[in-house]
């Protein structure tokens, strides 16, 4: 009889939720699958067990690797450390560089198409819309790993049902098949999620997929694969009028809206001001949820790990917290920013001018910035009522190498904003007003003109969504020349020079232990082999 660890609880929830947010349940152990699902309670766990994968990864997570492959940063860490991070810099090789990502999207994959079998041998009584709401959900969460997974290695093993014995060697399916079946995942979950504005959701329900989150994705998934494979629709799918349409129904019906100012999106810009607008604010329209009450248990996945990867190399210097050094930013990015945009000392620690007490000896590739919006923090410790101590790193109790809490927020209601101008572009509408409200904010109040183009627009989501995981692949949909354009970078410091390699068509190596556990039945990816 096959078994299925059902991970309930687990924590995708914030250092501020109510213990009866949906995603907050008791552990529980192995159950088997032919069993389990009976009641709506027990197909609710499988789904959360789903969710649960969002949380999962640290080194090799895809928030850092795109940042670092793309122009925004290098790959940093310290000088005795290996080099992995900086082979995603270089685009370089290690056999199993990108194991964990591989595994994990598989894992999450796994477990969503183990509650979408399942769904119906549940007794569902007077209960069906929990069926479609469920089933929505466990779709959207497939679509989500299938996507990163697709956009990193390109060709993949499409799996839509759990694998039985001797079914585990899967050829790779081509781009066109995953993302057929991503798009039609997330179609079902737009259409069929209810349009509950965001005033309106419960607090206990952040984190859970909503239609708007649904119809959001829909619009990125479109965009990416008909600029990268240069494309009209999604196989038929979904058209650009169809994609503007959901596009719409997002800016006018979800509730969701800019935070005023951008600063206060993020805890450590906002951090010695004390006004963090918080998580779950207005502009988040999906986010994956982080929390510190992991407290120090290395098994779960509940605390946010990567984000120590990106603290201050070793030292805490008030207000950030100390970490580990990766992702340093290149001075390409800082200067990208007009003196008055305010995203940029909200994006970016200026350290000569923010941290000059920073020691850079032990720090790689030293840039003089370091990431900002996902930083750690600090506080500074008073002794005696008076005497400042030495600045002590914020945990809330956790561990401060994996219970680290804030939620990396996937899709802000301005990257909707930025979509809308785009597809309105392209399809001869108004995107000067959406394009104008996001830049409007950025300068307090009133932007410099800019003439509306794709340039503009795509320049304007590299100034918004720096260090947010998106550029690289803003840039890979652009095509080929455009992103060895930006990425290519010559320095007199070697370490600091980057050369990308087209040929790899920005695709990353696939683990070699993957190929070789697939009985070759899978190939590497052009650009990677040998390599």
């Amino acid at each position: 009889m096959k078994t299925y660890k059902i991970f309930a609880a687990l924590s995708l929830v914030t250092a501020m939720s109510c213990s009866d947010d949906f995603l907050e349940r008791e552990p529980l152990t192995q159950k088997a699958v032919e069993t389990f699902y009976a009641t709506p309670q027990d197909a609710l766990e499988g789904l959360v067990a789903a969710y649960d994968v969002l949380q999962s990864g640290d080194y090799g997570h895809i928030l850092m690797v795109s940042e670092i492959a793309s122009d925004n940063t290098f790959g940093g860490a310290g000088k005795s450390d290996g080099f992995g991070q900086n082979y995603w810099d270089w685009f370089r090789s290690e056999n199993d560089l990108n194991a964990n990502a591989w595994a994990k999207y598989y894992r999450g994959i796994y477990r969503a198409n183990v509650i979408l079998a399942n769904l119906e041998k549940v007794q569902w009584g007077s209960q069906q819309s929990l069926k479609t709401r469920y089933e929505s959900e466990a779709r959207f969460l497939r679509a989500f790993f299938y996507f990163d997974l697709v956009r990193m290695f390109g060709n993949v093993p499409l799996i839509t049902a759990p694998l039985e014995p001797g079914e585990y060697e899967q050829p790779q399916a081509t781009p066109e098949q995953v993302y057929k079946q991503i798009a039609e995942d997330l179609k079902f979950a737009a259409d069929n999620l209810p349009a509950t504005p965001f005033t309106s959701i419960p607090s206990t329900e952040y984190g859970r997929v909503t239609k708007w989150a649904a119809e959001s994705l829909l619009a990125r998934v479109f965009l990416y694969y008909t600029g990268y494979y240069e494309k009209s629709d999604i196989e038929g799918v979904l058209t650009r009028a169809q994609i503007l349409t959901y596009v719409d129904d997002v800016v006018n019906n979800s509730g969701h809206d800019l935070v005023p100012e951008f600063r206060r999106l993020w805890r450590a810009a906002s951090w010695i001001d004390k006004d963090y607008v918080g998580e779950d604010n207005i502009e988040t329209v999906f986010a994956i949820k982080y929390t510190f009450k992991g407290l120090n248990n290395w098994n779960l996945n509940s605390g946010n790990r990567w984000q120590k990867f990106l603290g201050l190399r070793n030292q805490n210097i008030y207000p950030y917290g100390g970490g580990w050094g990766f992702c340093t930013v290149t001075p390409e990015l800082w200067n990208a920013y007009d003196a008055n945009d305010t995203r940029r000392t909200a994006t970016i620690i200026d350290i000569k001018t923010e941290t000059p007490e920073f020691d850079a000896g032990d720090q790689r590739q030293y840039s003089g910035y370091a990431p900002k919006k996902y930083a750690p923090t600090s506080d500074l410790v008073m002794k005696d009522g008076a005497e400042v101590v030495q600045p002590t790193v914020v945990t809330m109790g956790g561990n401060d190498q994996i219970d680290w809490f804030d939620d990396w927020v996937i899709i802000r209601f301005s990257d909707v904003l930025l979509m809308q101008a785009e597809l309105r572009l392209a399809e001869g509408g108004d995107a000067l007003t959406p394009l104008q409200r996001v830049r409007d904010r950025a300068f307090a109040g009133s932007a410099p003109s800019v003439a509306v183009t794709k340039a503009s627009i795509m320049e304007e989501r590299r100034l918004e969504f720096a260090l947010e995981g998106i550029r690289y692949w803003d840039l890979l949909r652009q095509g080929m020349d455009v992103a060895k354009a930006a990425i290519d970078r010559d320095d007199a410091v070697e370490e600091l020079r980057v050369t990308f390699r087209p040929e790899t068509k920005g695709l990353f190596k696939i683990p070699e232990t993957q190929i070789n556990l697939s009985n070759k039945k899978m190939n590497q990816n052009p650009g990677w082999e040998g390599f």
